[in-house]
């Protein structure tokens, strides 16, 4: 949330569960599927456990900030719940986003990217990927598809990028429909590559010229992002998950250590007006226990986990004002309560609860810090200490 808050986003808060009518008017087919609903005892009230944050956004946004005029930059951060298909029926997702209300395209989807980038960056992660696209495509070639049911099977091949199956299924189209819909399976990569395959097939002119704005988008992306280099951007014109919800271009986020994407966006231009105020929209939301997992896979410890201090002293007074001074210098810091411990016993429960050195106060105003159990020494954290000593004997 630090991140988002230094690019200009305000947090707001949502509840956890609404009326499941005003919820789900904001959800796409596959959310309202999942959403968990139950009956108020009280009332008596349809209710549902919320599937997704946005769509709460895109309501404060349409109602009680409607009145401010130009964009609005909102972030939350909190706990979605969905009932899936298979042994774990219902999951909950602790997820963090960031909205943009109010801003077009190509600059409002620039920034939801290099935002995006940003973030993720701050998983220390070396492997970082943006893929970016645009309905425009996959929707133009699906129209072309009169039934309904070999509608829905090419999309469930496209989804699966199955370009034998979707060349089959597509057998006796109209040739421009054949031809657009099995590239699409094939349109990802470099994004001037992709660019240039796409232009080349039979399409509208207004197909074309979301090629161009995606090219924008990449260009202002990258002027926006710290250290572009370090972020890899990819082209995907044949993505279809999403495919109702979002109105223009979508991205997908994916880092080392996580099988799928941890942080799915796009354009949503269609939410607001379903509460009462249309309006321009984009945004993104990070599944944050993924982004946890695939640290952990890849041995990087939260930040916080290695700079934490457990403080023990015969005055626990002093300890208290150490902590304090530790907390303000931008540590993590605790003092240890009840009888004294040894040496071994403070750097193993320093361990245990997250804290990685233990300083321990002595009577003449000194203090010794060491590394919790299995920590190595944080000179920075060291010399904080000795110095905030330091000023705390001076009279």
């Amino acid at each position: 949330m630090a991140e988002l808050w230094a690019w200009g986003y305000e947090r707001i808060i949502t509840p956890m569960f609404e009326h499941a009518e005003v919820l789900e008017r904001g959800l796409g087919a596959d959310a309202r599927a999942a959403a968990l609903r139950f009956v108020d005892p009280d009332s008596g009230d349809l209710l549902a456990l919320r599937p997704d944050i946005t769509p709460q956004i895109a309501r404060i946004a349409a109602t009680r900030l409607g009145d401010i005029e130009g964009p609005l930059r909102l972030c939350y951060e909190g706990a979605a719940w969905r009932a899936e298909p298979g042994a774990r029926r219902q999951r909950e997702i602790l997820q963090a986003g960031a909205e943009i209300i109010g801003a077009g395209s190509p600059d409002g989807d620039a920034e939801a990217m290099a935002v995006a980038a940003a973030v993720l960056a701050k998983s220390r992660i070396p492997e970082l990927r943006l893929d970016i696209g645009h309905v425009a495509l996959a929707r133009f070639a699906l129209a072309q598809i009169a039934d309904p049911q070999q509608r829905a099977e090419i999309r469930r091949l496209l989804a699966k990028k199955d370009r034998h199956g979707t060349r089959a299924a597509s057998a006796g189209l109209p040739d421009a429909a054949q031809k657009v819909l099995c590239a699409l399976p094939a349109l990802y990569g470099e994004p001037d590559e992709v660019l240039a395959t796409a232009r080349a097939l039979p399409i509208h002119a207004d197909v074309a010229a979301s090629f161009d704005l995606l090219a924008a988008v990449i260009a202002r992306a990258k002027a926006a992002v710290a250290d572009p280099a370090r972020v890899a951007i990819s082209v995907d014109l044949g993505e279809v998950r999403g495919f109702e919800y979002y109105t223009g271009v979508r991205f997908s986020g994916y880092i080392a250590g996580a099988g799928d994407a941890i942080l799915r966006g796009g354009r949503y231009d269609d939410l607001l007006g379903r509460y009462g105020r249309p309006g321009l929209a984009t945004g993104f939301a990070l599944d944050l226990e993924a982004i946890a997992l695939a640290q952990h896979a890849c041995g990087i410890d939260p930040p916080a986990a290695r700079r934490g201090l457990l403080i023990t002293a015969a005055d626990h007074g002093a300890a208290i004002a150490l902590a304090g001074k530790v907390r303000e210098a931008g540590f993590r810091a605790a003092t240890d309560l009840g009888a004294p411990r040894e040496a071994e016993a403070l750097r193993r429960y320093a361990a245990e609860v997250g804290l990685t050195h233990v300083a321990a106060i002595h009577e003449d105003g000194t203090a010794t810090v060491y590394p919790a159990a299995g920590a190595d020494p944080d000179a920075a954290l060291v010399a904080t200490v000795e110095r905030l000593m330091e000023s705390m004997s001076c009279p």
